[in-house]
């Protein structure tokens, strides 16, 4: 039968307590008419609730089961939106159909007004201009709300949740910002998960669900550090970068880049590695030399300083015996003799060996002059060699396969270099100079070396006169962070990379400049 529809609300909350029953006084037509929810779980009719209703339409709602952790029950209008009524032309037309009709239709409109009063809308004092229609969903997907200067809706990106220092274990939300604490780089959340792994975050399991936003290690180095190291890089390169020509073509310009080094964060950086190229180079050559002095010791030593096995030629004092003693590559013998010259290595190294009497620093006592000690090996110098041709001081020398310990160039030196354009694939021996420079005429896939300990040498890339030549690496090859270089790819352009091997596995590569005119 028709009744009244009250002005009201047709939804109520209430705090979620036993089973109910939960009262609602706007007016329903049938149990159907409205749906339930705990906290935002829609029940179901007669599994998990029931209606009654009041003669005047209002009515109540008991829970089957005690609504266990929630939080509330809300009651909202829910009926179905349709017209049950059809008047024909001559029918019917009952006061009470009517009344049902109508009833239902103040119940539509209660409901859509209920709904309304949950949505986001402008107020009616806006402008008449104003477009409150969203972007299109692929447009607005993964970004921020937000209103431009008219006040329209339009998307935003924004930077998300500060989260604080990375921790594993722990759900990160997309837009969220996390602490490296290993470097103080910052990361943004670009894809929803559970922290897994270890730092650093670019090389954890979960690093293709972040994107970098500061990179602090490689900003690390301030505008003071910068200044400092660009005289020290300035006065360094020319022995860093020697054979690259491209790399500065003259004092000058080196001296201008230095300046430069000072005021611009790009040149700085270019200095930087240079400076830790050169640095890598020297600590190279101190293990070179370390690992032939061996030092004072009380006893023939197995391995050498760093615990590695002993190289041929190695020497170190016995300070036990007061002997200068020299490895053949398989025994330990002294290096010489008090009184006379030098002994042949193939007459005398059994006699050496075999000997009792106490060696002395070529005849002298340790610890007698220097000047003593320079005249004996002037004296040395005028000595006959094997072949018989008379070695002098200041004789012009080649050397083959020697090793120079603790060696000072009082001119400088120059390194070999070896120039190949390939236009597949190329196989780099660091017997042809280390310094390997190749034009690139086509796409190249490299095979380096094996790497030795303390080894290094410099390539430069060319691009030839097509440029947009690419480079595959070799495995071996291990960049920062994991991620290789993009080439200069302009024609007739250069690239210079500096490689150094810290075991036998792996070559450390770093960029010492790109973009070069050439």
């Amino acid at each position: 039968m028709p009744i009244p529809i009250s002005n009201v609300t047709r939804r109520v909350v209430y705090a979620a307590s036993g089973t109910g029953p939960y009262a609602f006084t706007f007016e329903i037509l049938a149990n159907t008419d409205i749906a339930v929810y705990r906290d935002d779980t829609l029940l179901t009719l007669t599994t998990d609730y029931t209606v009654t209703i009041a003669a005047n339409g209002t009515g109540s709602i008991t829970l089957v089961a005690a609504p266990t952790g929630a939080t509330q029950i809300a009651i909202v209008g829910n009926r179905t939106i349709q017209r049950t009524t059809d008047f024909v032309t001559g029918g019917d037309f009952f006061a009470n159909t009517v009344n049902d009709e109508m009833d239902q239709q103040t119940i539509f409109a209660q409901q859509n007004a209920e709904g309304l009063q949950r949505a986001l809308s402008a107020p009616q004092t806006d402008p008449t201009s104003i477009n409150m229609t969203l972007p299109r969903a692929a447009l607005r997907a993964n970004k921020a709300l937000g209103f431009d200067a008219n006040g329209n809706p339009a998307i935003a990106d924004t930077l998300g949740t500060n989260r604080g220092n990375w921790a594993a274990s722990t759900l990160y939300y997309v837009r969220d910002i996390v602490k490296d604490t290993t470097n103080n780089n910052i990361w943004q959340v670009i894809v929803q998960h559970t922290s897994s792994g270890s730092l650093p975050i670019g090389t954890n399991a979960d690093a293709a669900k972040f994107t970098l936003l500061v990179d602090a290690a490689a900003a690390s180095t301030s505008a003071t550090n910068a200044a400092t190291s660009a005289s020290a890089a300035s006065a360094s390169a020319s022995a860093a970068s020697s054979s690259a020509s491209a790399a500065s073509s003259s004092a000058s310009t080196a001296s201008t880049q230095a300046s430069n080094a000072s005021t611009s964060a790009t040149n700085a950086a270019t200095a930087k590695t240079a400076a830790e190229a050169a640095r890598d180079a020297t600590l190279a050559a101190y293990d070179s030399f370390d690992d032939r002095y061996l030092g004072a010791k009380t006893s023939d030593p197995s391995v050498d300083n760093d615990g590695n096995a002993l190289v041929a030629g190695a020497l170190y004092f016995d300070s036990v015996t007061a002997v200068m003693k020299l490895y053949t590559g398989s025994a330990w013998v002294a290096a010489y003799v008090s009184g006379g010259s030098f002994l042949s290595a193939a007459n005398n190294l059994s006699d050496v060996a075999s000997t009792s009497t106490a060696r002395t620093n070529l005849g002298l006592a340790i610890g007698t002059n220097v000047q003593a000690y320079a005249a004996n090996l002037t004296s040395w110098a005028a000595k006959t060699a094997p072949s018989g041709t008379a070695v002098g001081t200041t004789d012009t020398q080649t050397l083959t396969n020697k090793t120079i310990e603790a060696g000072t160039f009082t001119n400088g030196y120059t390194e070999e270099s070896f120039t190949s354009t390939p236009t597949s694939t190329i196989t780099l021996d660091l017997a042809n100079g280390s310094v390997q420079i190749i034009t690139l005429g086509g796409n190249i896939t490299y095979t380096f070396p094996t790497p030795v300990a303390g080894k290094s040498f410099i390539l430069v890339h060319k691009q030839d006169g097509t440029g947009s030549r690419t480079v595959t690496w070799p495995a071996s090859v291990k960049w920062p962070a994991g991620t290789a270089p993009t080439l200069t790819s302009t024609a007739s352009r250069a690239d210079k990379f500096v490689f150094t091997a810290i075991d036998g596995s792996s070559w450390l590569g770093s960029v010492a400049g790109q973009n070069y005119t050439v």
